[in-house]
């Protein structure tokens, strides 16, 4: 017997070419279904979803110039524009490594590849539909947020042997809202009896999450490590590795694993944001720079296409181009700097941005040995009593402690732990990057680029212990520098003017040099230190 209501669901079709939607809607309608609108485009889809509640959404990955098929799901399930009883279903021919992980890590609820015969896409159609209508009584406790009884419901479905068809499914949303509920040990016990019986990959995941919401640290690395021996899992593997080592504060590591993950779906901005915060805190300066480079590609015309993405890239050229002594490359990262800015200004004309770029500007002088230019910048600045973008706050407190003003840039590093303080900021990695930029800008009263010129001004006029002081802060704030790191151990090796041994910083240099690439001149220096290094460590 012919269900009806399934019949009458509300279909939405995307896609940008005319032909592939002709059809897709001619097949729905020879299948029986007659409610079916059609978008050529992501701006046409969104207008849709914000009028209309569908029952099924099939989207194109490739919608044109403009945004594509992952931008528009993601957008739509941020701003909540199809419920959990839409179901969503990804066409596209592309089979790009990257793109597959990505749209994975969405999870939509299916995924057709192109071509794909009539018979497949009515039975993947209707497939779908019966279960979003089965489910739909837990899928609207659910998006008003009551969990609680969209658990009991699921609960009734498991018991009821009619329902078996449908076990997986349920079991799935079982774990997740255990998860959500905090209910960690019943989550944990819960996962483990389902692996029993057979070895979801949704089960091995939720466990290790289960395991970190409770603090069993051990017994969630050992099953990741195991998902990282397997294609299929390593993605979010790499993914839960950087959030368990981000929960311990192991922020190097937390970096080292979320890059791995991103550079398997470079597409989740969210993910390359933490990574922004990890790369300022661990003094990776050209990874920073990377990152925000990755984050303005991919954000081309999605929901995190702002004028925030602009300044935070031409930042971090200026950042990376501080810690530098090739000329070259700084004169490249201040023009990539500035090209930046201008692209801002075609992109976001009404912007209210020019303070931010009078900064920008300003550090940009600052680089370029233009302190007068960059002083009378920062000077007209007013002075704000209300933090509003954590980002534009440090980049004024940066120009200010560079150009030697260190009392406003104290001022506004106090505002900022304040304003984390009242707003209860819970980011662990950006509270540590904050306490420890305060820090180093409190104890450290020169910029990096001082910081190396003063240390090798010092070392040539023979004050040795100067030297190493000024080679010690720069290595500090600069720990991927290759030739302050060989500086560094020669001024604490040099037998000619001996200095207390310290080991572990000594350990460090030689780590930094060993993992780097080194010119001719940089590994005949190397070669020179051998001998001494070996000997100390």
């Amino acid at each position: 017997m012919k269900n009806k209501r399934l019949y009458e669901s509300s279909i939405l079709l995307i896609d940008d070419q005319p032909l592939a939607l002709s059809y897709m809607k001619q097949s729905l309608e020879n299948l029986g279904f007659s409610d079916i609108s059609i978008a050529e485009n992501a701006k046409m889809a969104l207008a849709l979803c914000q009028e209309h509640s569908f029952h099924l959404v099939l989207c194109s990955f490739n919608l044109g110039k403009l945004k594509d098929g992952y931008q528009l799901y993601e957008e739509l399930k941020t701003k909540r524009l199809i419920k959990h009883t839409c179901g969503f279903i990804f066409i596209s021919a592309e089979t790009d490594t990257s793109l597959v992980h990505s749209v994975i890590e969405l999870q939509p609820d299916d995924f057709l590849a192109k071509p794909f015969s009539i018979k497949v896409f009515g039975e993947r159609i209707i497939k779908l539909l019966k279960r979003k209508q089965a489910l739909a009584k837990i899928y609207d406790f659910i998006d008003v947020g009551n969990d609680s009884k969209a658990l009991r419901h699921i609960n009734e479905m498991l018991s009821d042997s009619s329902k078996n068809h449908l076990s997986p499914i349920l079991l799935k949303l079982r774990g997740e809202l255990l998860l959500k509920l905090n209910r960690t040990a019943e989550a944990i016990d819960f996962f483990k009896s389902v692996l029993n019986i057979q070895k979801f990959t949704w089960a091995r995941v939720g466990l290790v999450e289960a395991y970190i919401q409770n603090s069993e640290f051990a017994q969630a690395k050992n099953i990741l490590e195991v998902m990282l021996t397997k294609p299929e899992t390593r993605l979010v593997g790499y993914n839960l590795l950087g959030k368990l080592e981000l929960f311990l504060e192991n922020f190097t590591q937390a970096q080292e694993y979320l890059t791995l993950a991103s550079e398997l779906a470079p597409r989740n901005i969210e993910r390359q944001e933490e990574l922004v915060i990890l790369t300022k805190y661990n003094h990776d300066h050209e990874k920073h720079f990377q990152v925000n480079k990755e984050i303005v590609k991919y954000a081309k015309h999605s929901m995190h296409d702002t004028p925030d993405i602009y300044l935070n890239l031409a930042r971090a050229g200026i950042d990376y181009a501080l810690t530098l002594d090739q000329a070259d490359m700084i004169n490249r990262l201040t023009r990539q700097s500035n090209e930046c800015l201008a692209q801002l200004r075609k992109q976001f004309p009404d912007s209210k941005a020019q303070e931010q770029i009078d900064v920008i500007h300003a550090r940009i002088h600052y680089l370029k040995d233009e302190h007068a230019k960059a002083i009378a910048l920062v000077e007209q600045l007013e002075d704000q009593p209300i933090i509003r973008s954590i980002d534009d706050t440090l980049d004024k407190a940066k120009a200010f402690h560079e150009l030697g003003m260190h009392y406003k840039a104290n001022q506004l590093f106090t505002q900022l732990a304040e304003h984390c303080e009242k707003y209860k900021n819970d980011n662990t990695s950006l509270n540590a990057y904050l306490k420890q930029e305060r820090q180093e800008r409190d104890e450290i009263r020169y910029s990096p680029k001082e910081l190396n010129n003063n240390a090798v001004l010092s070392y040539e006029k023979g004050k040795y212990e100067e030297a190493l002081s000024f080679f010690t802060q720069a290595f500090r704030v600069m720990p991927k520098n290759t030739n302050i790191a060989l500086n560094l151990l020669q001024v604490m090796l040099d037998n000619k003017h001996p200095t207390s041994i310290n080991k572990e910083l000594i350990s460090r240099c030689f780590e930094t040099v060993t993992n780097a690439k080194l010119d001719n001149e940089q590994q005949a220096r190397l070669e020179k230190l051998m001998p001494l290094i070996k000997s100390v460590l």
